[in-house]
């Protein structure tokens, strides 16, 4: 199996998610939401991060991130908006703040 292995098929690159980071300024949620039978209910979250719109899906009613706390994500540009991945949602550590 010698040759030119380019990673896919066809050499096909996948495009890399874009990331994005800043302060959490506002959060509305919406729903529950089912689209079929037997599926769990799910809520969308309206997030801006540092004046941007973003939208988040998840199973919880509640986002457990707190106004003003800096978050980090991966997200995708659509023509519906800007939709942040499942489970990439999470708050920044930096070890200057730890006082250690």
């Amino acid at each position: 199996m010698a040759g030119n292995f380019q990673g896919r098929r066809g050499g096909y690159k996948k495009t890399p998610k874009l990331a994005g980071r800043g302060v959490l300024e506002s959060i509305e949620t919406d729903g529950p939401h089912t689209e079929w039978v037997g599926m769990p209910p799910y809520y969308i979250h309206n997030i801006v991060v540092d004046g941007e719109k973003y939208s988040y899906m998840s199973s919880d009613k509640d986002l457990e991130i707190e106004l003003g706390k800096k978050v980090t994500f991966r997200y995708k540009e659509t023509s519906k908006g800007n939709f942040i991945d499942k489970r990439s949602l999470g708050v920044v550590i930096d070890p200057s703040e730890l006082g250690y």
